[in-house]
C-alpha cells in the first residue's frame, strides 16, 4: 500500500518484509507455515525469547536494516531486544500539539481514514467490516454510525509507545482475545484481520471531541498490548501504553460530526494512500457544528 508524508513525498517501505508476508499469505505453502505462527502461544513464546539477554544480538542488525536514528532516543544500554523495541524517545523529538481543538495522532504510524456507514459498517480495501464484529457490542457500535474510523498502522521501525489524544476521563480496558495476524494491508486480502486479532479498547470521554473509542490491535508476533491505566482522568500527550515486538494498529472511532480531518489526509485516504505521521502531530480539528460532517466520496467506496 502506498504511503506518503505530509508534503506528498512517497515513503519507501521494507520490501523484504513485504516479500515474506506475500509468501505467507498468498501461497498455499506459506499459509501452512502461517497457521501456527498466528497462535497466541507462539507470540508468548517469541515474547519470552525477546525478553532474554541473549536476544540483544538482534538489536544492531535491526537498527541498520531499518535505518533507525538512535540519536532521537534516550541513551542507555538495553537488557533485551524487547527492552530496545519499547525504548523511549527524547521529549523534544515528539512535540505534542497542545491547541485544545486540534485532533492529534496517538502514535507514530501510517494513517488511513474510513467513513462509518449508517449500518456501522466500513470497508478496508475490498473487505467489509462492521463495528459490531470489531467490538462485539451492538449498542456501542451503533453509537458511532455516521462517524469516522481512523486506522493508525504501526510498522516495526515506528516508535511503539502511544499517548492520549485529549484531556478527559478514560473507562476501564475491555480485552477481546484472538489470534495475531500481521496488520500489513497485504494480509487484509486474505484474512479479515480486524475481526480475528487480539485487541483491547476503552472509551475516552474527551473535553473537545466527545466520546472517543480507542482500540489497540495486536499483530503477528506481538504477544502483548500494554495499557498503563484502568479508569482514570488523563491528559493530552500523557503516555497511554506500548506494544512489544512487531507491527500493530491503533483504531480511533469518532462520533458523527465531532471532528474534521485535515484535507491532505482525507484526499490520500480516498485514493487508498496512507499518510505517515508522528505522535502528537495535528491531523484535524474539532468540528464547529455537529451536523456538518460529509466524508469525501472515496471514503465510502
Amino acid at each position: 500500500m502506498k504511503c506518503v508524508d505530509r508534503s506528498g513525498r512517497e515513503i519507501i517501505q521494507n520490501e523484504t518484509q513485504g516479500r515474506v508476508l506475500a509468501f505467507l499469505y498468498q501461497t498455499a505453502a506459506g499459509r501452512i507455515l502461517l497457521a501456527p505462527l498466528v497462535k497466541p502461544w507462539v507470540s508468548r513464546l517469541a515474547g519470552s525469547w525477546l525478553n532474554l539477554r541473549a536476544s540483544r544480538c538482534l538489536i544492531a542488525p535491526f537498527i541498520k536494516r531499518n535505518n533507525i536514528d538512535m540519536s532521537e532516543y534516550e541513551a542507555r544500554s538495553f537488557s533485551s531486544y524487547n527492552d530496545f523495541f519499547t525504548r523511549k524517545i527524547k521529549k523534544d523529538c515528539r512535540i505534542i500539539d497542545g491547541v485544545p481543538d486540534h485532533l492529534i495522532s496517538p502514535c507514530d504510524a501510517k494513517l488511513s481514514v474510513f467513513a462509518i456507514g449508517s449500518d456501522a459498517r466500513f470497508k478496508i480495501k475490498d473487505t467489509l467490516y462492521s463495528l459490531e464484529s470489531l467490538l462485539r457490542d451492538k449498542n456501542l457500535a451503533g453509537h458511532y454510525e455516521g462517524g469516522l474510523l481512523l486506522l493508525f498502522r504501526l510498522t516495526v521501525d515506528d516508535y511503539h509507545r502511544f499517548c492520549y489524544i485529549d484531556n478527559g476521563t478514560k473507562t476501564n480496558n475491555y480485552h477481546i482475545p484472538g489470534v495475531f495476524h500481521t496488520v500489513n494491508p497485504l494480509a487484509n486480502d486474505v484474512v479479515p484481520i480486524y475481526k480475528e486479532n487480539t485487541r483491547e479498547y476503552s472509551i475516552l470521554k474527551s473535553e473537545n471531541f466527545g466520546n472517543l473509542l480507542v482500540m489497540e490491535v495486536g499483530a503477528l508476533l506481538v504477544g502483548k498490548i500494554v495499557n498503563y491505566h484502568g479508569e482514570a482522568d488523563v491528559i493530552r500527550g500523557e503516555e497511554k501504553g506500548k506494544f512489544e515486538f512487531g507491527g500493530s494498529t491503533i483504531i480511533v472511532c469518532l462520533e458523527k460530526g465531532r471532528a474534521e480531518i485535515d484535507e491532505d489526509i482525507l484526499l490520500n485516504s480516498s485514493e487508498g494512500v496512507e499518510t505517515a505521521l508522528t505522535m502528537g502531530e495535528r491531523i484535524g480539528k474539532a468540528s464547529s457544528g455537529l451536523e456538518t460532517f460529509q466524508p469525501p466520496a472515496g471514503l465510502l467506496q
